[in-house]
């Protein structure tokens, strides 16, 4: 098996879609209805992802992911119908590694989980790499400010993974996020924002006075040489 996906779905059609379409991909899949429900879930059997709906009874999807980050990293992906960016992000605020929106592609949700799993894979090779005050470790999804740790979801590590890799280098949206997020999708660009912007937030805690990742209008972000 690839992997063993959680899908948190109360609409019956809709889960049983995905989990034909993960099992057929090769993956385990379960699925719940109820939010309420996935918290003592995931803390006795840990998936290797989560998608989850927004709109759930018993606890809605926001909740559930603010509440599963305080004790887990597992990689989340929301569903959400509804349409506005503000709900979008809101997720991606809260520790949400990816969202998609009603209706949906089975397929691409397929190519979602695969490129998100694709980035917790350990590197092969045992290496740091350093920034000045930052000290990333790609074995052990370990980033240090300061000797701080800082406690970063899945996509914000990946993405200061490829900052860190060229500090100084600009790169644009669509970059970071075919190589950060593992796909290329038009309308998904305002993901890398929210990222950054949480990155950002996170490293400030420990260096309040420098602005570590710069942007660059019109063109992209880049991090600065510390």
């Amino acid at each position: 098996m690839a992997g063993h996906i959680l899908i948190v779905e109360d609409e019956q059609k809709i889960a049983a879609l995905l989990q034909a379409y993960l099992e057929k991909a090769g993956y385990s899949a379960s699925v719940l209805n109820r939010g309420d429900q996935v918290l003592a879930w995931i803390k006795q059997s840990p998936p290797d992802l989560m998608l989850l709906d927004i709109m759930l009874p018993g606890m809605d999807g926001i909740d559930v992911c603010r509440e599963a980050r305080k004790f887990s990293m597992v990689p989340i992906i929301m569903i959400t119908a509804k349409v506005e960016e503000v709900d979008r992000l809101i997720g991606l605020e809260i520790g949400a590694d990816d969202y998609i929106c009603k209706p949906f592609s089975p397929r691409e949700v397929v190519a979602r989980v695969k490129a998100v799993l694709r980035r917790r894979r350990p590197e092969p090779a045992d290496r740091k790499l350093t920034a000045g005050p930052l000290v990333l470790d790609e074995s052990t999804y370990q980033v240090e400010v300061m000797g701080n740790e800082l406690d970063l979801t899945p996509s914000e590590f990946r993405l200061l993974q490829v900052f860190m890799s060229q500090p100084g280098r600009v790169f644009s949206r669509d970059e970071l996020l075919v190589r950060a997020q593992g796909y290329d999708c038009e309308g998904y660009d305002r993901t890398i924002d929210s990222h950054i912007k949480n990155l950002r937030k996170k490293i400030a805690l420990h260096l309040p006075d420098r602005e570590v990742i710069n942007t660059v209008y019109g063109v992209g972000y880049k991090l600065s040489y510390l």
